[in-house]
């Protein structure tokens, strides 16, 4: 049975819940992470259209062919689910494919 040190908070976690939340690193620097930006709001893009297929294969696809998720990539909830859409318009389009070329073979 573990033993709890003396002198405990009741967050039971022995840090302060107030501030940003920070990683320590092991040199004892802290690092704070990045907001990510939704790519589509940055640009202005009023609709996520499926004939356009190249943005999607670098940053919203995976390589093995998988639909990024919106923690990865930065993107809104509302340009997500248009994405997500044109994503699967694109490939029943044969414009993407559903899995990755490398996999096909087997």
């Amino acid at each position: 049975m573990q033993r709890r040190s003396e002198g405990g908070s009741a967050n039971h976690g022995g840090g302060t819940s107030s501030g940003p939340a920070r990683h320590r690193r092991e040199g004892g620097r802290d690092r704070s992470s990045r907001r990510k930006i939704c790519q589509f709001c940055h640009d202005h893009v009023r609709e996520i259209d499926y004939k356009d297929s190249n943005r999607f294969m670098r940053k919203f696809v995976s390589d093995r062919g998988k639909i990024e998720p919106r923690r990865k990539t930065g993107t809104c909830a509302k340009h997500q689910r248009g994405l997500s859409t044109a994503i699967k318009q694109a490939r029943f389009m044969a414009l993407l494919p559903y899995t990755a070329e490398h996999i096909r073979g087997m």
